[in-house]
């Protein structure tokens, strides 16, 4: 799980808060990742030359190497996603591979992504889903899973304690996480059948 913001009060960490509870209902396990926590500085070429690709970018990695899937619940700024997520997954992408680990790109490549999205709009941020479906297929070669949601006017959204209030609200993230999981334990099956 991975919010695209990171601030006090984020509609987004709420919305990834609901979600994870009802993938944990549903017997999935989940690890959230705080992006600021992974301390990546605006990604810079002369900065990677001088000392390398951050600790929290290896970390990013590792995080989603082990997982089975991956849900990005992110908002939009200025109809694009956060440049907190997208700084992350550039990072990432600058993981050279070596025989003691595989390099960024390779661990992205054919894992399973569901798409989330909150913003007090009408739209629910829906802009910058579908600009994060392109960025992940094309940039990353992740399996993007056709079902996504977009809650609009999410700041009426939750309750006092922190879940949606309406049900079909609710219907559509389990829906995304469904689509998502399916999918995740379909390619595990096929790896163990190889």
């Amino acid at each position: 799980m991975i919010p695209g913001s990171a601030r006090e009060g984020s509609l987004n960490r709420k919305l990834a808060a609901v979600a994870a509870k009802l993938a944990e209902a549903a017997g999935m396990a989940v690890t959230t990742i705080d992006l600021r926590a992974l301390n990546l500085p605006i990604y810079d070429g002369d900065l990677e030359a001088a000392a390398g690709v951050p600790q929290g970018a290896h970390q990013l990695q590792q995080a989603i190497a082990e997982s089975d899937a991956v849900l990005i619940v992110t908002p939009e700024y200025n109809g694009f996603p956060t440049p907190l997520v997208i700084n992350a997954f550039d990072w990432l992408s600058r993981i050279q591979g070596s025989p003691a680990q595989p390099a960024g790109l390779s661990i992205t490549a054919n894992k399973p992504v569901g798409l989330l999205s909150a913003s007090p709009g009408p739209g629910g941020a829906l802009r910058s889903m579908n600009f994060m479906r392109q960025y992940l297929q094309m940039a990353f070669a992740m399996l993007v899973v056709p079902q996504q949601y977009a809650q609009g006017k999410a700041h009426e959204a939750f309750d006092e304690a922190g879940a949606l209030k309406d049900a079909r609200a609710v219907q559509s993230v389990e829906t995304v996480l469904t689509s998502l999981n399916t999918l995740a334990q379909a390619l595990k099956e096929a790896k163990h059948q190889r």
